[in-house]
């Protein structure tokens, strides 16, 4: 018998445990990687115990976002099917059947509550987990279909990653850091509505309904708005915020010159930060940020720069130039 899924995406079909993985899609989890930025910017990497609780949220969060990611290709099949590169997904081109990926959600969220549970993690964090799963049902049921709350439900989901790694070590977050991480989770949020509009304008109907409602121009506006407020807030993050240099480093300085002087080192970051922004606000004008953890892990000037934002961040928290961390 001729598989007509597999010729409707002109694709051979994975075996079942191949389709099962690839489902969970682990590519995704680079924005699960969000969880270690509470302890990176609080100093406090290397503290006793502290990464290792860490280490148990980025686990509990990846089964719980791949069981979000499960859902909502169980009930998108169809519209799946007729997307360009959505229609290879293991759900979409028929390798992973649907009562199996069922049944691979529901474990994958019931390990991720039991880790949350069992592995030392705190309530509060338990309850972030909870509230990512609930917000992500409503999402896939519905609300992704209602415009500008879409985008706000994306951003959120990278909002709660953060808090979760804090809640994780009981870490404190900048209201300037909070408001950084808004800024830039509508900055990606937004962009990867922005990409969608160009695939949905190439294919002549929409991917999702809520493209419908979205004007390129608007979504332009948006990422404009976000990416400004996200340097910014990054800025304001670095001036208020910034540990002081120690005083062997300062003194350094001082004897170079007196412009040199300066104790808020984070913000040698400020520059990095707004090229990458910059790169990445250039891509999604080309249409290519629908996915932006593909992205990163492919664009060569955004590797680079995040690779040099982490870089000056800990030589400046961890290597003695600064009296302590944030």
């Amino acid at each position: 018998m001729v598989d007509i899924t597999a010729e409707t995406t002109g694709k051979t079909k994975d075996s079942l445990i191949v389709g099962a993985f690839k489902a969970m899609r682990p590519v995704h989890w680079i924005k699960n990687l969000s969880l270690f930025a509470a302890i990176f910017l609080s100093g406090a990497m290397f503290e006793k115990g502290r990464l290792e609780m860490v280490i148990w949220a980025f686990i509990s969060f990846c089964l719980a976002t791949s069981a979000t990611y499960l859902f909502n290709d169980i009930l998108d099949i169809k519209a799946d099917r007729l997307h360009p590169t959505k229609k290879f997904r293991p759900v979409a081109s028929g390798s992973l059947p649907v009562s199996v990926a069922i049944t691979e959600a529901v474990i994958l969220a019931f390990f991720s509550i039991i880790i949350a549970v069992f592995g030392g993690l705190n309530s509060l964090f338990l309850s972030v987990v909870v509230v990512y799963l609930a917000m992500q049902f409503l999402y896939s049921v519905g609300l992704k279909n209602v415009a500008i709350l879409d985008i706000i439900i994306i951003a959120a989901g990278f909002v709660l990653r953060v808090y979760a790694g804090a809640f994780a070590i009981d870490a404190h977050l900048s209201a300037w850091f909070l408001l950084c991480v808004i800024s830039a989770a509508l900055f990606l949020a937004s962009g990867k509505r922005r990409a969608e509009i160009n695939i949905a304008q190439n294919l002549n109907y929409a991917t999702r309904k809520s493209l419908g409602t979205y004007k390129k121009e608007l979504l332009n506006s948006y990422v404009t708005m976000f990416g400004n407020a996200s340097w910014m807030s990054w800025a304001l993050f670095t001036f208020f915020e910034s540990p002081k240099a120690s005083l062997p480093f300062w003194l350094t300085l001082a004897e170079l010159s007196r412009t040199t002087t300066i104790d808020k080192l984070l913000m040698s970051t400020i520059p990095i930060t707004i090229f990458g922004i910059m790169r990445y606000e250039s891509l999604i004008f080309e249409g290519k940020s629908e996915t932006p953890e593909k992205l990163l892990l492919t664009d060569k000037s955004l590797i680079i720069a995040v690779g040099l934002w982490i870089l000056f961040i800990y030589w400046v928290l961890y290597s003695g130039i600064s009296v302590s961390g944030i």
